[in-house]
């Protein structure tokens, strides 16, 4: 039973209701309202995994985000993640976790991973892992892109927190799902997930509708778009 899950997903609307954020969810369409699949999704907040839930609410489907283990060691966090069935990542023993989550894919659930791994710092994508793609291929299921951009202005790495910060519009977007299978070539499809994600940010950056004013720092802004973020290459370094 879900005992956990519907308690925070309304605890979280009224949040976004109280704050006024602009929440603009497009692309829901793709997630399927039964079945097994890997939402793939850009990293540039702590939030991302609320925001990129929301994607799959219209199809009734609860999403189970992989997260670093160290989040379900903490004392409030924890609790509520392992009510929620997300999927604990140890990065030194990340075999585990895979299995997991391959389980889950097949038992029909939706499962959400952050294909970069950490925050992008620069706000673009950054190189990705191949788990995405394999876990999918294994268990038979499709992969569907997914970008959110807006929620770096709440809480990203490097930045101080401002989550009583109001009005924000927070953009999220899923695009077309596609399938791989064992035979295909899981290096090249990873890049091709890459560049699906890539141009859904890119995209979103575009139809973003705030600016920062004269008087701020754009810092929320990648280095190609006028912010003074680092660029991808500061960023690595």
């Amino acid at each position: 039973m879900e005992l956990v899950y519907p308690p925070v997903i309304l605890a979280c609307k009224t949040l976004f209701r109280v704050l006024d954020l602009k929440l603009d969810v497009q692309g829901a369409e793709h997630i399927p309202a039964s079945g097994g699949a890997v939402l793939a999704c850009t990293h540039v907040s702590y939030l991302d995994f609320i925001f990129c839930g929301l994607a799959g609410l219209p199809s009734h489907r609860k999403t189970r985000f992989m997260a670093k283990h160290e989040i379900f060691a903490n004392r409030i966090a924890g609790p509520l993640m392992r009510g929620m069935h997300h999927i604990p990542v140890d990065r030194d023993a990340g075999q585990a976790s895979y299995r997991q989550a391959v389980s889950a894919l097949r038992a029909g659930e939706v499962v959400g991973v952050f294909p970069e791994a950490t925050i992008s710092q620069s706000f673009t994508v950054k190189g990705i892992k191949t788990g995405a793609v394999r876990m999918a291929a294994e268990a038979n299921v499709p992969v569907i892109p997914m970008t959110v951009w807006g929620s770096q202005r709440l809480w990203t790495k490097g930045r101080p927190k401002n989550l009583t910060q109001r009005h924000v519009p927070v953009l999220i977007r899923a695009s077309e799902p596609f399938q791989p299978t064992p035979q295909d070539d899981q290096d090249a499809l990873t890049q091709d997930l890459r560049a699906r994600m890539a141009a859904l940010l890119d995209q979103a950056q575009r139809d973003y509708p705030d600016t920062p004013k004269a008087s701020e720092d754009p810092w929320w802004l990648p280095a190609h778009l006028g912010g003074t973020a680092p660029t991808p290459e500061e960023a690595a370094r």
